[in-house]
């Protein structure tokens, strides 16, 4: 059955982000993507511009006696952030009665106001040609205002930006707005305007409760088809952890039927009471599905400013750091010695995470924080409700403690450990603006990121690098995979001319750990001979007198303004303690292919 794409995110979210769906026929499985949206207008119609322009529109034992109950159920916790309009409010309020707003009143209602459309003008990174830029190109989308002079939209509106404008509604002026903070996995992004005229007569909104189903929606913001404000309105259908397109992550996510459309992104999502319960961000288009949108709950726009409050930048959400396996078979639960149903099965530790220091393969973990874990991954959700387990690590922050219950040979115990964000070990955004690289006699060597995989597309980068970059974890924090990107023709590196995209493992037999350590290994050495050892035993050598005399040439000939980025011409720090593990072949990786497909095992 075919799916129809929608053109409004980039090609690494289709690969890194699509979501499982059954067909009521058969339960054959549909793999489709989820699209962000924002509007574009494109100022160049060169086609490797075009492609990077389709970007959318995260040990103390006790008695059995101990365990957790098995009645607890997780309610969503309303946190506070007063300067931002974060309301606690009891569970009488989210009950009562309030004065609802009725449809003739709403386009006089003062909450519209508070909706903003967003100008940006976007200018990304080439990942192919890491010493410059694309072409920049502009995309409209929308944003609303919280409070404390700021407003909200998404991160994939603002995402490489070099100028944001933004005008409220009824107005002819556009007021420059400065990004403060911005959160990928999340796709939530915080501006701030400091043009007074800006806020003259406006409220900022007030969020309102996490909804239930059915509950009418209304979706406010400036798609495409015209300048004014658009409201479309609905119902929710579904609230589950959602995967997130933009950021590739699995959070909250609330599911509507109003029409969610192209500049809709950023714009905010209403209750009855005129309270906003979240922020439009994505929207699901397949031939078998239609009027499926996204929105972004309060609960994760309340973590996300909180976040940036206690820290003064956004920190993201965190991770277990665990591949974990369902345990609806009987028969393994048996063998587990695993008494009820209850428990996930840990199938893999990440060597970054806290979890190695405290987690072993073959352990199952029962509670978190007191809360059971059924045997299919769920945890009890409001009333009648269960949801994915990681919706409880993701209310937690970086650097947060959590205590969990497993049981370990059949033995129960309880052990704490520290949630922090996950180490990727192939990044899907780059988050300092420009790639790193490094020129060598003409070899560009480069990290190996997502963005990277899309610019040079799968068939240029090899099934095995590609392999290695989907399924591979970082054994410690700071590893990359350093690629020799391409090389620059000159009469010094005659006979590698045609090298490009393949690992770079070792230099003079010292083993690489990120492109860092790369040039600092190039910059200490004093042999006469510069050898780089590549996968599949492939060497390279220069002769090192040779790569000084024709290095400044070889950057005049191809108009490059400097032969390293600047962030490697600071001193190097090793900052990995002791030896660290020998490469690894694919077939060794600690996540492989199965592990990613199956619905059975699932990253927490």
């Amino acid at each position: 059955m075919a799916v129809a794409l929608s053109s409004f995110t980039s090609l690494s979210s289709v690969l890194f982000s699509t979501v499982k769906f059954r067909c009521s026929f058969g339960q054959r499985p549909i793999i489709s993507s989820i699209r962000c949206n924002h509007s574009h207008r494109l100022s160049s119609s060169s086609s490797k511009s075009n492609r990077q322009k389709e970007g959318a529109a995260h040990k103390k034992q006790h008695s059995k006696d101990e365990r957790p109950s098995r009645g607890n159920a997780v309610e969503p916790q309303p946190t506070s952030s007063k300067a931002f309009g974060i309301l606690r409010r009891n569970k009488e309020m989210f009950d009562s009665k309030d004065q609802q707003v009725e449809p003739s009143d709403l386009q006089d209602s003062a909450f519209l106001n508070a909706v903003v459309k967003v100008y940006c003008t976007h200018t990304a990174p080439d990942y192919s040609l890491p010493w410059q830029k694309q072409r920049q190109y502009t995309s409209t989308g929308s944003a609303f205002m919280i409070g404390d002079r700021k407003l909200l939209t998404n991160a994939h509106c603002v995402e490489h930006d070099t100028q944001v404008k933004v005008k409220k509604r009824g107005d002819d002026s556009k007021y420059v707005a400065k990004v403060l903070a911005r959160g990928v996995d999340c796709d939530i992004a915080l501006l701030s305007v400091e043009n007074d005229e800006f806020w003259r007569d406006v409220e900022p909104l007030t969020f309102g409760r996490l909804p239930h189903l059915q509950d009418s929606v209304t979706v406010v913001g400036y798609p495409l088809g015209g300048d004014t404000i658009s409201v479309t309105k609905g119902v929710v259908s579904r609230i589950e952890v959602t995967s997130y397109a933009h950021g590739s992550s699995d959070l909250l996510g609330i599911q509507i039927d109003a029409a969610i459309n192209p500049g809709n992104s950023g714009g905010p999502a209403f209750n009855d009471q005129g309270e906003c319960i979240g922020v439009a961000f994505q929207v699901f288009r397949s031939e078998e599905a239609e009027n499926i949108g996204y929105v972004i709950p309060t609960t994760v726009v309340s973590h996300f400013l909180i976040d940036y409050e206690k820290n003064g930048r956004y920190t993201g959400f965190p991770c277990l750091g665990v591949l974990i396996q369902k345990l609806e078979n009987p028969a393994l639960r048996a063998w587990l010695k695993v008494q009820s149903n209850e428990g996930v099965l840990v199938r893999r530790v990440e060597p970054t995470s806290d979890a190695i220091n405290v987690l072993k393969e073959g352990d199952v973990i029962v509670s978190f924080d007191d809360v059971r874990v059924g045997s299919e991954g769920t945890v009890p959700f409001r009333t009648n409700e269960r949801i994915a387990f990681h919706f409880l690590i993701s209310q937690k922050f970086s650097g947060d403690t959590a205590e969990l219950g497993i049981i370990r040979a059949g033995s129960f115990m309880k052990t704490k450990i520290v949630l922090n964000s996950r180490v990727h070990l192939v990044p899907y955004h780059i988050d300092e603006g420009q790639p790193s690289y490094l020129i060598i006699a003409g070899l560009v060597f480069t990290p190996l990121s997502e963005p990277l995989i899309e610019e040079e597309c799968e068939d240029s980068i090899g099934l095995k690098l590609l392999a290695r970059a989907r399924y591979s974890l970082a054994r410690f924090k700071g590893e990359q995979i350093v690629i020799l990107s391409q090389v620059l023709a000159n009469e010094v590196n005659i006979g590698y001319e045609d090298m490009g995209n393949q690992q770079v493992v070792k230099f003079n037999g010292t083993r690489i750990k990120n492109i860092h350590h790369l040039a600092h290994l190039v910059d200490s050495c004093e042999d006469r001979y510069l050898r780089f050892e590549f996968e599949d035993s492939y060497v390279a050598v220069l002769e090192r007198e040779a790569v000084a005399g024709a290095s400044s040439s070889i950057l005049s000939d191809y108009g490059i303004p400097s032969g390293r980025s600047s962030d490697l011409s600071k001193p190097y720090v090793d900052t990995l303690e002791g030896d660290q593990p020998g490469n690894q072949e694919f077939g060794d990786s600690p996540v492989s292919n199965f592990e990613i497909g199956s619905d059975g095992l699932l990253w927490a």
